[in-house]
């Protein structure tokens, strides 16, 4: 007998269904002694090495803005339930649902395999992105140290680098991006969701406040580093009459440029955030799939280039208008930074340069 699952505290999802490439699927039943009643036992974040020989991955796709990005972590604690990148741990034979926020990797060489990369004959300088996959500053970074040591190789070859997170530990590392940032080498962009607190705890359940969020905004403009904000994703009738909001709090701190996605659910996720809503919004899930399966033409998700961030149709319309019109009114977006500098990459000198000249 199949039963319905109970919320981990601190975890965003409720399940841990196994990914699209297993053969077994995993099934939660009640056995008959009472176990269905209990409180479901915490659940503790495991760490495990990435031995990837590679650290700079690189796309063509068109509707993104970089060709190459770095992720230092594989699968992110902070839990978000809206993450689109959760469906990319079925590729380790995992579980996109609770596997994804406590069963993480890291790559404690990715400060050597990227100095390699980076010296390399030919390597041409565009900007790195790093955390577009999962955030760069998610709570074992604290630990750890690999988004560190990457800003200091990157610092030392004078390598541009954008930086997407929710996480205040972003300012541990002002001391690097600032120095990067005089030089036009680094900006950031802070993701605020919600300034709802409540709402944030069961959505994002790890993940820095929204008011620790806009104090990282203030710090990062106050240490000369560019910040855009990502109003991302917007949910429809669950977080999108905030998005005016967002921008201004945003703007009051120091953020000079904004942005902004619809809710994606591509693979497993589709899944995972209908039962998230089902537990925490119960009243207004339907309503909530409807409006998102009307930006995408009946769907859940549509992968298509351009449209899989922001949508198609009246809504998406609405809510791209109503993002254009805040810009405006606020000053976003009017290019007062200039664009990264790709001119000053220089690989520092190593033992041995100096003989490799005779």
């Amino acid at each position: 007998m199949s039963v319905a699952l109970k919320q981990r505290k601190g975890r965003g999802a409720a399940s841990n269904d196994s990914g699209r490439f297993e053969a077994e699927k995993r099934v939660a039943f009640d056995d008959g002694w009472g176990t269905a009643d209990e409180e479901p036992a915490p659940l503790v974040t495991t760490l495990s090495v990435d031995s990837t020989r590679t650290i700079i991955a690189r796309n063509d796709s068109p509707d993104i803005g970089f060709d190459r990005s770095i992720n230092p972590y594989r699968g992110c604690e902070h839990g978000c339930i809206y993450c689109y990148a959760r469906p990319s741990h079925a590729y380790l034979g995992l579980s996109p649902g609770l596997d994804f926020e406590s069963r993480l990797f890291y790559k404690p060489q990715a400060a050597k395999l990227l100095a390699a990369e980076l010296r390399k004959k030919g390597y041409s300088c565009r900007p790195i992105a790093l955390g577009s996959n999962t955030d760069p500053y998610q709570p074992v970074e604290r630990k750890l140290g690999v988004t560190r040591a990457i800003l200091e190789v990157l610092r030392d070859f004078r390598h541009p680098v954008t930086i997407v997170t929710k996480s205040a530990l972003i300012q541990r590392d002002l001391d690097i991006l600032g120095e990067m940032a005089r030089d036009r080498l680094a900006m950031a962009a802070i993701s605020v969701t919600t300034l709802d607190r409540r709402l944030a705890r069961v959505m994002e359940p790890r993940a820095a406040t929204p008011e620790r969020r806009l104090e990282t905004i203030a710090a990062l403009a106050a240490a000369g580093v560019p910040v855009r904000v990502m109003s991302a994703p917007m949910i429809p009738a669950l977080n999108d009459t905030e998005m005016e909001q967002i921008l201004e709090r945003a703007r009051a701190a120091g953020a000079t440029s904004a942005a902004y996605t619809l809710l994606r659910l591509p693979l497993e996720l589709k899944a995972l955030f209908k039962e998230w809503l089902e537990a925490h919004f119960p009243a207004k899930a339907a309503h909530v799939l409807s409006l998102v399966a009307q930006t995408h033409g009946g769907r859940l998700y549509d992968s298509a280039w351009f449209t899989r961030k922001t949508g198609a149709g009246p809504y998406a319309d609405v809510l791209r208008l109503r993002f254009e019109r805040a810009c405006r009114r606020l000053g976003f977006n009017q290019r007062t930074t200039q664009p990264l500098d790709t001119s000053r990459f220089t690989p520092p000198p190593q033992k041995g340069d100096q003989l490799a000249l005779l």
